[in-house]
């Protein structure tokens, strides 16, 4: 019988512990699936800070090390430095590299700093207790906005792959999202798109993905999919932002 699929071989065998709904799951089997077909597992390493996306190690059977909150892609580029040759890439929420951690993932992208970021968008900080995030739509309510979000008090929404985009150093920047079965295919072809383009040496590359936090939004697992298909992308558009087409 031919295998039309079957479980990545990078990806761990063990329970999985994100709360129902969240779409982290996905975006860690789609990121064991890219490794296994390009053959990179063996050479990779990835940085996982503090929140929710700190459990990406217990996934990906990969190098792994832990960054303090916020230093993700500082140790990336210590790491890339140290071993050009091998593939590095951080794996972040909102808060982590948005907030805390936004000089980093910004001075990543000025200096072109050969590494990949990929950003888990999901509005609110999940595991810390749900507080307003720097990419919390206006309107929403958190434990820290708890009247919702007003840009005359808290600011305006931080749009990253916009903002990762207009970098000297950056080599590709975009938004993909996990809440239809195209849309993960199309988070998996960017995945492959960020690897290959690290691995030619092309510069800092940065992937914003879409997701949901079904606890932290009071919503059911459904609910919180169509939130973010509805009304996330109104913050937050899809598409590629900048895209490097010839390496030097």
């Amino acid at each position: 019988m031919k295998v039309v699929y079957e479980r990545p071989k990078t990806l761990e065998k063990v329970t999985n512990h994100y709360c129902p709904g969240c779409h982290h799951g996905i975006l860690h089997a789609l990121i064991a699936e890219v490794l296994d077909e390009m053959g990179l597992a063996e050479k990779a390493v990835g940085v996982a800070p503090v929140g929710c996306a700190v459990l990406a190690y217990n996934y990906l059977d990969i190098d792994w090390i832990e960054a303090p909150h916020g230093r993700a892609v500082a140790i990336a580029t210590g790491i890339k430095l140290a071993h050009p040759d091998v593939l590095v890439f951080t794996y972040q929420g909102d808060g982590d590299a948005a907030a805390i951690g936004l000089a980093e993932t910004m001075y990543g992208a000025i200096r072109g700093v050969n590494v990949t970021t990929f950003l888990y968008n999901n509005a609110i900080y999940g595991m810390t207790g749900g507080q307003m995030a720097p990419t919390t739509l206006l309107g929403m309510k958190t434990t820290t906005s708890p009247y919702g979000r007003d840009a005359k008090r808290e600011g305006y929404p931080l749009k990253m792959a916009e903002t990762i985009a207009l970098q000297g150093g950056t080599a590709f920047s975009a938004r993909t999202a996990l809440f239809n079965p195209k849309m993960i295919m199309e988070t998996k072809k960017r995945i492959r798109q960020v690897f290959e383009l690290q691995m030619k040496g092309a510069g800092f590359t940065f992937l914003e993905v879409v997701g949901t936090c079904p606890t932290n939004w009071g919503m059911s697992p459904v609910d919180a999919t169509k939130f973010a298909e509805t009304e996330m992308v109104k913050t937050f558009p899809l598409g590629v932002y900048k895209e490097l087409k010839e390496v030097e």
